[in-house]
């Protein structure tokens, strides 16, 4: 069994995390997405974040993100 350098093992932990967070951002934008058609369809956010069980500022946070990052694309 070969031990792989600290050096490879750093790297190979950094595509990882490079590959982690993509995935989590793609999420994120989708998330959003779904998000802004419970807005669309409940009439505002309060109603969505009550559907979901969640705070108003969850959702309000997560769609104020998703707009910023949709504005500096």
């Amino acid at each position: 069994m070969t031990v792989k350098s600290w050096m490879d093992r750093v790297r190979e932990e950094e595509q990882l995390l490079e590959q982690l967070n993509l995935l989590a951002s793609e999420a994120a934008t989708r998330r959003a997405q779904a998000l802004e058609e419970g807005v669309r369809e409940l009439g505002n956010r309060a109603e969505v974040a009550r559907a979901l069980g969640r705070s108003w500022t969850a959702v309000d946070k997560a769609l104020r993100k998703q707009d910023r990052k949709t504005t500096t694309e």
